[in-house]
């Protein structure tokens, strides 16, 4: 309480009179935070804050720092100023001091201190951007105080640190259009120069926390979407800042500059999640992804399963040629694809890609025969979706149902032709084979996937499955329908006991029940 006072009393003497300027020392002294005690000097320094925001923020609004070009401190002095621009110059020091000290608690070891840093400097961007320390040189000349809220991107990417939790404090600032705008730059700024001196080596703190301040990020859709602005200046409709497509661009290269350094596996994922919803769809030029998402897509296992959304959207909407493309595809197809948590998005992908009828017939058949291979070892819930989806690559390719309709075919795995090893689908022999896997899951031990697989017993009707509902299902849902499952009547191996003594037409039966 007696330090609160102090505060209070240097507070009001600095701007009560010009005379008690030095004054501003005592509160900047305890921002920096020099106690021994750790509980004291936070809470000293959460007051420091608070009064450091009161102080400067009242001197921006009363216009008594320098506006311009900063002189230093000594220059000023000695140079040719008036008094009261000497005041103004030492006065926009102190400023500076107090942005410098306050960055540095942005890495401090409370959160609370923190956040009130955070907050201070954030106050500190909306008054600058009110009452600009920019000169106005010319019409058109930007006075958003690009500067300081670098300060304050900095200070949210730390390399050793998590920083999620001061991130997602600051979404709420990334509301306004101009504020985004211009975080958006100044990450990209931050990347190049952090990035360049790591020699290419990842740094999982420093990306996981560029990637939780920009995932986030809500792009607008039309211009006239950009409404929320933290200030606008009189030429605003002028300025860079108002135009989405300068939006998009920004955007373009803030993603691009942090997608061209190698990434952590579960970072990749994370991206590759949200590419197609949250990137893609605001880049001015979404071709150039082309690159990352080809790389992707070669790693293999299940961060080439999720290149495949955005490979989709290039090839279908920008037309984008991939050699191979179906080769790759099919190389997806292992064991893991039906445990995957990325297994409904897989199958969704790949029921679009294998849509087409102008599809060869040996290559279908490649894709049924090595689904159908799989799903002997497959889980209920998805044997209950595959099903389903290799009796619509029948109906949209009739020349494969050779496959089912094969009398003298194959009976087993020694018997069969289809090589299963083999990496190109025209090689692999699928249309010389027979669908005897899917006869066994006809013996299966769950009665739902014996009764799906017994379809292709029957003609195939020319509607196709909806297997939307099914790409989801999982083993609760399956284990919790077989529990609520009421049977009506009980099949029993004993005759029922009729009578007290259990015979037919027992004269008892008249005269006793059992009830």
């Amino acid at each position: 309480m007696a330090r609160a006072a102090a505060l209070a009393s240097s507070l009001e003497a600095v701007l009560g009179s010009r005379s008690n300027a030095n004054r501003v020392f005592e509160i900047l002294e305890l921002l920096a935070g020099r106690e021994e005690e750790e509980e004291e000097e936070e809470e000293d320094v959460l007051c420091a804050a608070r009064t450091c925001s009161r102080l400067f923020g009242a001197l921006l609004e009363r216009r008594e720092l320098f506006v311009g070009q900063l002189p230093a401190e000594e220059a000023s002095l000695a140079g040719n100023y008036s008094a009261e621009d000497k005041y103004k110059i030492w006065m926009r020091h102190r400023y500076n001091d107090c942005v410098g000290c306050l960055a540095e608690l942005m890495g401090h070891g409370a959160f609370q201190v923190k956040e009130s840093s955070l907050c201070t400097l954030m106050k500190f961007v909306e008054l600058e951007a009110r009452y600009p320390l920019i000169k106005v040189e010319w019409k058109g000349s930007l006075t958003f105080p690009r500067e300081l809220l670098k300060v304050v991107v900095d200070g949210l990417l730390p390399l050793n640190e998590d920083a999620s939790l001061l991130i997602s404090r600051f979404q709420e600032y990334m509301e306004y259009d101009d504020v985004r705008y211009f975080v958006i730059k100044a990450v990209t700024e931050n990347i190049g120069q952090v990035m360049q001196k790591t020699k290419e080596r990842p740094l999982p703190f420093y990306q996981q926390n560029v990637f939780s301040l920009i995932s986030p990020i809500n792009m607008p859709n039309k211009e006239c979407d950009m409404v929320k602005f933290m200030v606008k200046q009189d030429n605003w409709e002028e300025l860079k800042v108002s135009k989405l497509q300068a939006h998009k661009q920004a955007f373009e290269k803030m993603w691009l500059s942090f997608l061209k350094h190698k990434l952590p596996t579960g970072l990749y994922k994370k991206v590759l999640v949200i590419l197609h919803d949250s990137i893609l769809p605001y880049m001015n030029e979404p071709t150039l992804m082309i690159d990352f998402l080809t790389v992707a897509y070669g790693i293999g296992g299940a961060i080439s399963l999720l290149a495949l959304n955005g490979l989709f959207i290039l090839i279908h909407q920008h037309n984008l040629e991939y050699p191979d493309f179906y080769k790759k595809l099919y190389s997806l197809l292992d064991p893991s694809i039906y445990h995957v948590k990325y297994r409904a998005r897989f199958f969704h992908l790949a029921d679009l890609f294998l849509s087409s009828s102008h599809l060869p017939a040996y290559l279908v058949a490649a894709f049924i025969k090595r689904l159908s291979r799989l799903a002997l070892t497959a889980p209920p819930e998805a044997l209950l979706m595959v099903i389903p989806f290799i009796c619509n690559l029948f109906r949209r390719h009739p020349a494969c149902r050779v496959l089912v309709h094969r009398p003298n075919g194959p009976e087993g795995m020694s018997e069969d032709p289809y090589i299963m090893e083999e990496e190109k689908p025209s090689e692999s022999r699928a249309l010389e084979s027979s669908l005897w896997e899917i006869q066994s899951l006809q013996n299966h031990y769950h009665p739902d996937v014996a009764k799906a697989a017994a379809i292709l017993n029957q003609s195939l009707s020319e509607i196709e499955d909806d297997i939307s509902g099914l790409l989801e299902l999982s083993a609760y849902e399956l284990f919790d329908k077989e529990v609520k499952k009421k049977a009506i009547d009980v099949p029993l191996e004993f005759e029922q006991v009729r009578g007290l003594f259990g015979k037919k037409n027992d004269i008892f039966a008249e005269h006793f029940t059992l009830d």
